[in-house]
């Protein structure tokens, strides 16, 4: 098994730096193992910093970004239960079918896919649905490249006693992610796309309404994998006793992440962000020179979703671009298909030789 080395430009995953591979090969310790802890402790406090919170129950869920979705799902929802999904795209459709599955009853508020959310739209159907117990709001909508506003709605959820949950899984590390200051009850990521990371874990972070919730629940969270009234004992050992089994933590990926985190620190915030909006810049110029057109209208820096040109064949030209130059990009999704390019620019894949590596292979592809 020789896996062959590819550029990583597509909606993820992104490609990991050598360092945090090397992190992975580090000795196996036991997941209650004090040197274990300590470093799993150090995890969960640099996904703070990242997250710009100081919730103490934040930590990475031992499954990729869908099960932080899933992870938050079961916790906040208990069948009955009135809720609004924003849908614009793959990813709020998804949560609201995981929603559902939870025994929720979903009020989809949609809009055109690429577009974003005006706070008057979710007032208004707050309004229309005065029970509901919590909105759910894609951050970063990886199927489109839309790039939707958050601060201000907190303030219109909360005036209905309301939770706000945030799909960041393509925007933490990338984009600017602040927790706290937006009034975000609840939030999950994935560590395969600005991170830098394998996948494999998917950060959360649950704040005091969101745990309020959670220990006022009436029925069983349906998940016991993922019941974070039982984590969160292990993660922090709330609850007093100390910390208890849960279950075998995947500790080489929690080395990984580790590291991933790290190299986003010593960066810094602000300057990651900074050179993500750079090459986002970078790459979006030199597309419009060759005549090519953005989907959202509002793009995240992290994924660039444009239009096929009139008589490019999609896959054609995906397929040109792995073969002969070993670029991953991706294929639209859904009503997309066929129609869009997704182009990656995520943390450690974010730079100008690969910038304009893949303009320079789309100029010679699309120029054949």
């Amino acid at each position: 098994m020789h896996p062959a080395e590819r550029i990583l430009l597509g909606p993820g995953p992104s490609p990991v730096p050598q360092r945090v591979l090397r992190a992975l090969g580090a000795p196996t310790l036991g997941h209650l193992d004090p040197q274990y802890l300590a470093i799993m402790d150090q995890v969960c406090d640099m996904l703070r910093q990242v997250f710009r919170t100081g919730n103490p129950l934040t930590f990475p869920v031992s499954g990729t970004g869908m099960a932080g979705m899933e992870c938050i799902a079961v916790n906040l929802i208990e069948p009955g239960d009135e809720v609004i999904v924003c849908i614009n795209g793959v990813f709020g459709m998804r949560m609201k079918d995981v929603m559902e599955r939870c025994g929720a009853t979903v009020h989809a508020l949609e809009a055109t896919w690429g577009d974003v959310f005006a706070p008057a739209q979710i007032a208004a159907a707050l309004a229309a649905h005065p029970r509901t117990k919590l909105v759910g709001i894609v951050h970063a909508e990886t199927s489109t490249g839309a790039h939707q506003p958050l601060e201000g709605l907190a303030e219109i959820v909360r005036a209905h006693e309301a939770l706000l949950v945030v799909d960041a899984v393509t925007s933490l590390g990338g984009h600017d992610v602040r927790v706290d200051d937006w009034g975000i009850d609840a939030i999950y990521s994935g560590t395969q796309k600005c991170l830098s990371c394998p996948p494999g874990l998917a950060p959360v972070s649950f704040g005091p309404r969101a745990l309020a919730r959670l220990d006022a629940r009436k029925s069983k969270v349906q998940s016991w994998y993922l019941d974070v009234s039982m984590l969160r004992k292990y993660y922090t050992g709330g609850g007093g006793g100390g910390r208890v089994y849960h279950h075998t933590a995947p500790i080489n990926m929690t080395y990984a992440l580790h590291e991933a985190l790290t190299i986003v620190l010593e960066e810094g915030l602000e300057a990651r962000h900074a050179r993500h909006a750079a090459m986002h810049q970078r790459l979006r110029t030199g597309l419009e020179k060759l005549g090519l057109g953005y989907v959202p209208k509002r793009s995240l820096h992290s994924l660039n979703c444009i239009q096929v040109p009139s008589g490019a064949d999609d896959a054609a030209v995906r397929r040109r671009l792995l073969e002969d130059y070993g670029i991953e990009i991706g294929a639209g999704l859904g009503p997309m298909a066929g129609k869009a390019w997704r182009i990656g620019l995520m943390g450690h894949g974010a730079t100008v030789r690969n910038v304009d590596l893949v303009l320079a292979a789309l100029r010679e592809i699309l120029g054949r």
